[in-house]
């Protein structure tokens, strides 16, 4: 353990026991009660019309019928009307968030695999190089990540992949925030699940078997790409006696490159599918075949992938899920897909004895959405975000209409979604120290001022480490200390850890940025992605440009917003 990993989890012990009149941590919450029509998500799919849920310490120690009284204990602590349906909070299985500051792409062409588009100039001009820069300048990550992780938590999002750190001493971690972190979560209740496997292992199937099986939950990229080149990722999970390199552990990320006889297989050995449509039918114009998947057994969670080409949250991805569901058939009821966010995405993660469900013993991560359906399931996929009225972790509530955060005991920074109030509470006794006290207001700033000055900063970063970087500087002012964090981007560069099997292939890791043009020939100012649909006059306009959407996406989408 690292000396910076053993004073972080110092940090927490240190933390516990210790009273606050605001809410920060689990252990040191106090009680409150919660009411409302109550989406259990539990093995019988209970729905209370009128119901109360109780919550100690970050726990859920009672959810009854608003009529059965208050349980021992709470017969002192106000019922909070919630004004709204309460559902689990949203699990997200794939998200690269360091990226969601990036504006939708318009992809100008359709592409069979991921290979394709991630080498282009355009790719490099309008993505990975931007990403680049302000991923490399240690006075922009803290903006970035304060921001995306906002972006995520707004949308009802309360666990969602994580974002790799590491510092110029060589020292690697995930971010610590308030987002819970699949992959570093310090909590033997809540098993980390694996995200990268080591480079000799994803190119020897056998290797990658045994490396598979030792893990909890192995999230990895599987057949991107609608072509025999990205079919032969999955083709070469098969070992030399006929089994399968596939368990319980595996979630596939995309999987679009799989057939029905590959879906079968892949239920049969008991493999889970994680699902980003948008992403899909933008770069491809095709996304996995899902009547496939489900007649197969595949368990299937959902991620909106990244805001470049994909949806811009889990609450856009999950209306997408519904509309290619419906085109495909109706393979998928409404319960189902809000399952794939809720428990169906805790089973994959072997967290469902925890989360994923309203129930006696488990976490309160919880959303509210006002009530804009009868029926409670379709109620979540319509809603906009102007309709998430709380989202809680941990007992904590962290976002939402303020007159409820006040009235469960939280204050903290307001900003406006849809032209309506909200609040936003980022105070945290166990703080990432890469983000600490910034604010999101600050946090977008920064980000919008280096945007547009994108040129200038590669300019900066392009000259030699000695020399004075005055933009950099004046964009990282408002940090309380200069942060030593880097983000360690996917695939940008060689770290020996890769995102998905690579067993057909042989040589160089694929999919990493080559000698080029120096950035700063190259990028252009962007403008930063706003944090909602609601808020970004834009977004439709250009889902409706796409050149590879199917028109029921393009024309639902429209209608749904």
């Amino acid at each position: 353990m690292t000396s910076d990993n053993k004073k972080h989890q110092q940090s927490v012990r240190e933390a516990v026991g210790k009273k606050r009149e605001q809410p920060i941590d689990p252990a040191i919450g106090g009680k409150s009660a919660l009411r409302g029509r109550i989406v259990t998500m539990n093995d019988a799919y209970d729905v209370i019309a009128d119901g109360v849920i109780y919550i100690e310490q970050g726990n859920i120690v009672a959810v009854r019928e608003a009529s059965s009284g208050s349980p021992a204990g709470f017969e002192d602590i106000p019922i909070v009307p919630s004004g709204g349906t309460i559902y689990p909070g949203l699990i997200e299985l794939h998200n690269h968030l360091a990226y969601n500051a990036l504006r939708l792409w318009d992809v100008p062409k359709p592409f069979n695999n991921r290979d394709q588009w991630s080498g282009i100039l355009e790719y490099r001009k309008l993505i990975s190089g931007p990403m680049q820069i302000i991923g490399k300048s240690p006075q922009l990550v803290p903006a970035l990540i304060r921001y995306v992780e906002c972006k995520s938590l707004i949308s009802g999002v309360t666990t969602s992949q994580g974002i790799q750190l590491f510092s110029n001493a060589g020292i690697r971690r995930f971010y610590r925030g308030i987002v819970r972190n699949v992959e570093q979560t310090d909590e033997s209740a809540l098993p980390e699940a694996d995200t990268r496997i080591a480079d000799v292992d994803a190119k020897d199937a056998q290797r990658f078997f045994l490396r598979l099986k030792k893990a909890s939950c192995f999230l990895l990229h599987l057949s991107e790409g609608i072509d025999q080149t990205a079919r032969k990722h999955f083709l070469s999970l098969q070992l030399p006696d006929d089994r399968w390199a596939i368990t319980r552990q595996l979630a596939g990320i995309h999987c679009a490159g799989l057939t029905q006889d590959d879906f079968g297989v892949y239920g049969q050995n008991g493999g889970a599918m994680i699902w980003s449509p948008l992403s899909n039918l933008l770069l491809y114009g095709k996304t996995a075949d899902i009547a496939a998947a489900k007649a197969a057994g595949v368990r299937i969670g959902i991620g909106s992938d990244w805001s470049p080409s994909g949806s811009k949250n889990l609450l856009g991805e999950l209306k997408v899920a519904r509309l290619v569901s419906q085109a495909s058939g109706a393979v998928f009821s409404d319960r189902d897909i809000v399952a794939m966010a809720t428990r169906s995405a805790a089973a994959i993660l072997q967290w469902g004895d925890v989360l994923g469900s309203l129930e006696q013993g488990k976490r309160a991560d919880l959303i509210v959405v006002s009530q804009q359906a009868d029926d409670p399931y379709a109620n979540l996929l319509q809603a906009k975000e102007t309709a998430i009225r709380l989202v809680m972790i941990n007992g904590v509530p962290r976002y939402g209409l303020p007159s409820l955060m006040q009235s469960l005991g939280a204050m903290g920074e307001g900003l406006r979604i849809g032209g309506l109030r909200r609040m936003i509470f980022l105070q945290q006794q166990t703080a990432d120290p890469s983000v600490g006290s910034l604010t999101l207001k600050s946090a977008a700033d920064m980000l919008r001022k280096a945007l547009v000055q994108l040129p200038e900063l590669a300019r900066e970063l392009e000259q030699p480490e000695s020399a004075p970087r005055a933009m950099l500087a004046k964009l990282g002012s408002r940090l309380a200390q200069q942060q030593e964090w880097t983000i360690a981007l996917d695939e940008l560069e060689d770290s020996g850890m890769d995102l998905r099997p690579r067993l057909s292939l042989t040589g160089a890791v694929r999919g990493l940025e080559r000698a080029a043009a120096p950035l700063s020939a190259i990028v252009q100012p962007l403008k930063l992605d706003p944090l909602t649909v609601v808020d970004d006059p834009d977004f439709l306009a250009s889902i409706a440009s796409q050149k590879n959407l199917p028109a029921y996406v393009k024309t639902g989408l429209q209608a749904l917003y």
